[in-house]
């Protein structure tokens, strides 16, 4: 029987460690390729101001990455010191991706790092440039490789368990890459890291001018980071429709579970904007529902059902059930691999085999599992709703916030009205909320899989290493203290960089922040 206490420690390392990266992943994606705009810019006019953007904002993007990237390793070796089984099981599929993505990182991406902060002088205008074009398409690409990976666990496609080795394995690499859930998340994750690296530049832009502070500078970053970010919030959006459809024919109990959708409605099933799911009474209490909108979203037609989560139970409940019969068959052909009748009686059912493995948490053998396990094994298919629920309604919304933040300033633009006081305002304190629509992102997109580590395949508990409580709450605590100490580090390094300016030498004065309608004294623009 599995320790739950090892499972629950190491999936909260786990969220820890993941979560944490995913702070740096994003700025690193949508900097990469402001920084490549820029840079075009001032290739094709030849002014200096638009070289300097580059390099301030390049400073700040390479304080970024140093720490993603760290943070990246120690996600790694999670992978075989606390997830052995799960290492193991599925290696010859997961391995591929993450081994790809490991070489596009420390080798590829890391080399046209380089290029871009110390070939200035070394190259000429055009050669640098294409470092700079081919350092932003070589972090979308260490991303697109994670998350073929992810996109994997999500939906198993392109594999096949192998009796003989008792491990999942490719049968189709096209598969894997062309996955749709693995390329839905992928555009999907990398235009919200344009959002951040959008919002992080119009925030830093509105700070310098809230002060006076390198106007012309502050301006023109103003200027890319509203356009760039209005059409990366537009394909936030959009792209999130399309990772909603995904889960359509591939996660069905995620889909019902972030609408909180108990039963299966007559199509199109309505949305509910608002309500409150109990996982007790089993039901969405004051919900606010809009006739046909999410069967019109989730299917793209009239006529296409959403089923609710009571009926995926019931579903869940037969293949557990099948799921037994293809343990026994496998436990046979183990005892036997020369046993043709008990291995076509395993080809017939080992699509239900990781059901039949839920039992695991209750019954040793699942083949002894009594009526009501088998029940409560089926409920454990139904994720957190309400967690699921609220976290899609918050990110959404932040979604079409950034639509609106990034309207309104493309509008001030171009109409010459950069210093719009209470824009700026609103700019400045929508920092932190980019980061905050990413984390729920994953939250929907983990927990959302849960109890499975690798969808209908093989659940979270059973992929754990053979660790004590003690072991990981200690490497916990380890990696909370030191990355924890790095972060105190990069925030107050790019605090102190953000300060110190563009053109630190024009600046003669300690620097401030005005109060609102203050009226501060302008200071040198640039």
């Amino acid at each position: 029987m599995v320790d739950m206490d090892v499972v629950d420690l190491s999936r909260w390392q786990f969220a820890l460690t993941a979560m944490y990266h995913f702070l740096f992943v994003p700025l690193t994606l949508g900097l990469a390729f402001m920084l490549a705009i820029m840079e075009s810019v001032y290739v094709m006019t030849g002014r200096q101001v638009w070289r300097d953007m580059t390099k301030f904002w390049g400073t700040l993007f390479g304080v970024n990455f140093v720490l993603g990237v760290s943070t990246g390793i120690t996600m790694e070796f999670q992978f075989g010191m606390n997830w052995s089984y799960y290492s193991h099981y599925v290696g010859d599929v997961f391995g591929a991706p993450l081994a790809i993505e490991g070489l596009m990182a420390f080798f590829l991406e890391a080399t046209l790092v380089g290029l871009f902060f110390f070939g200035w002088d070394r190259m000429s205008k055009l050669g640098h440039l294409a470092a700079t074009w081919l350092m932003a398409l070589g972090t979308n690409l260490s991303a697109l490789w994670i998350l073929i990976a992810n996109g994997w666990m999500q939906n198993p496609v392109g594999a096949a368990f192998n009796p003989d080795t008792m491990r999942m394995e490719i049968v189709d690499f096209a598969a894997v890459l062309f996955n749709p859930v693995a390329q839905a998340k992928f555009v999907h994750t990398v235009s919200a890291g344009y959002v951040t690296g959008a919002v992080f530049v119009l925030a830093v832009s509105a700070f310098f001018l809230l002060q006076r502070r390198y106007i012309g500078f502050a301006k023109r970053s103003m200027t890319v980071a509203c356009a760039f970010g209005l059409a990366g919030a537009l394909s936030v959006v959009v792209l999130g429709d399309e990772s909603g459809y995904a889960l359509t024919d591939n996660q069905k109990m995620k889909l019902a579970s972030l609408e909180a959708m108990w039963e299966t409605h007559e199509a199109p099933a309505p949305l509910t904007v608002i309500g409150f799911p109990n996982m007790e009474t089993r039901q969405t209490e004051h919900a606010i529902d809009v006739p046909w909108v999410l069967g019109l979203i989730a299917t793209r037609s009239f006529d296409g059902e959403v089923e609710g989560i009571l009926p995926l139970v019931a579903v869940a409940e037969t293949r557990i059930e099948n799921g037994i019969l293809a343990y026994d068959a496998l436990q046979q052909v183990r005892a036997n691999p020369e046993d043709l009748e008990a291995r076509e009686r395993f080809e017939l059912t080992k699509h239900d085999l990781g059901y039949g493995m839920l039992l695991q948490r209750y019954v040793e053998d699942p083949r002894e599992a009594t009526a009501e396990q088998i029940s409560q094994a089926a409920w454990d298919t139904v994720p957190n709703v309400p967690v699921m629920f609220w976290s899609f309604r918050a990110m959404a919304g932040l979604g079409f916030y950034f639509i609106a933040l990034f309207a309104t300033g493309f509008v001030l633009s171009s109409l010459r009205r950069h210093e719009t006081r209470r824009y700026l305002w609103v700019a400045l304190f929508s920092l932190p909320l980019p980061w905050v629509a990413a984390e729920l992102g994953w939250i929907l997109a983990e927990v959302g899989r849960q109890p499975w580590i690798i969808e209908g395949v093989l659940p979270t508990f059973l992929g754990v290493s053979s660790l004590a409580p003690g072991q990981i709450i200690a490497t916990m605590v380890g990696f909370t203290v030191l990355y924890g100490a790095l972060a105190v580090v990069e925030v107050m390094l790019m605090i102190h960089l953000i300060k110190k300016g563009p053109y630190p030498e024009k600046e003669g004065r300690p620097l401030h922040i005005p109060r609102p309608g203050s009226g501060a004294d302008p200071l040198p623009a640039e």
